[in-house]
């Protein structure tokens, strides 16, 4: 048996996509969508003050193309709080005029790969606030789930530990080349969803998920081992781009 990588993990996430259902918003009267509009910027509100408490994170991005309309990505400390949140969401107004598209339940996650031999990870801030980190609020968002293969000689989990590290460091070099450009959060979820990891990118400019993602391809982690689920790409969602959206 392989060694297996020992992994460090940190808040739990919600990737919640929601569909407008367009033709009820339309229908419905001025005075329910303020209601509806005002439940929702005093849930937006609550979850700010949750950030600004250092207790979890949120981010709120309306999504490109048919997939969904919207993502809220939350992190909390536990599994029963994501779950708090995804009840009382759904029981507002609002809610009602949202049809649900798709959601993914992970947990933040760094491995050992990268680790320091003889080092206490947990002593380190910088890895704890890759463990619990506030969401960037940058312009664009990408979310995408994937898995490492497991088919005859291109099975990931059948490598030695030093071949598998090898091969994490030549990877992560080319993320850190686009330190600044792209926040990347990855979130494990063996056990949780259907997929074994997420990763979820934040960058000012849309166009650096495009290069980061193909630049990647050519690694060998990626060409040998990477399998990919769906991707979502959007644009994030402010005060003045909330209204927007909902104006009739």
């Amino acid at each position: 048996m392989s060694e297996a990588a020992q992994t460090l993990e940190g808040w739990y996430a919600l990737h919640d996509f929601r569909t407008i259902d367009w033709t009820a918003w339309k229908l419905a009267d001025e005075g329910e969508r303020a209601i509806a509009l005002d439940e929702l910027q005093s849930f937006l509100s609550d979850w700010q003050s949750v950030e600004d408490n250092k207790q979890g994170s949120t981010a709120f991005y309306s999504i490109v193309g048919q997939k969904a309309d919207f993502v809220l990505m939350h992190l909390r400390e536990t599994l029963e709080e994501l779950n708090a949140i995804e009840n009382a969401f759904n029981k507002t107004t609002f809610a009602q005029f949202t049809i649900p598209a798709h959601s993914y339940v992970s947990i933040v996650e760094l491995s050992n790969y990268m680790a320091p031999p003889g080092t206490d990870p947990m002593q380190s801030p910088e890895i704890l606030a890759r463990l619990k980190p506030i969401l960037p609020k940058w312009n664009h968002i990408c979310f995408y789930p994937m898995n490492k293969r497991r088919e005859g000689n291109d099975n990931w989990y059948m490598l030695s530990m030093e071949e598998r590290r090898t091969m994490m460091r030549s990877h992560g070099m080319i993320g850190r080349g686009y330190a600044g450009k792209v926040k990347q959060i990855i979130t494990g979820s063996v056990g949780f969803d259907n997929w074994e990891w997420g990763v979820t990118l934040f960058a000012e400019d849309a166009l650096q998920f495009k290069k980061l993602v193909y630049e990647m391809r050519f690694d060998e982690v990626s060409a040998r081992f990477g399998e990919f689920g769906e991707f979502y790409v959007g644009n994030r969602i402010t005060d003045e781009k909330l209204q927007q959206l909902f104006s009739i």
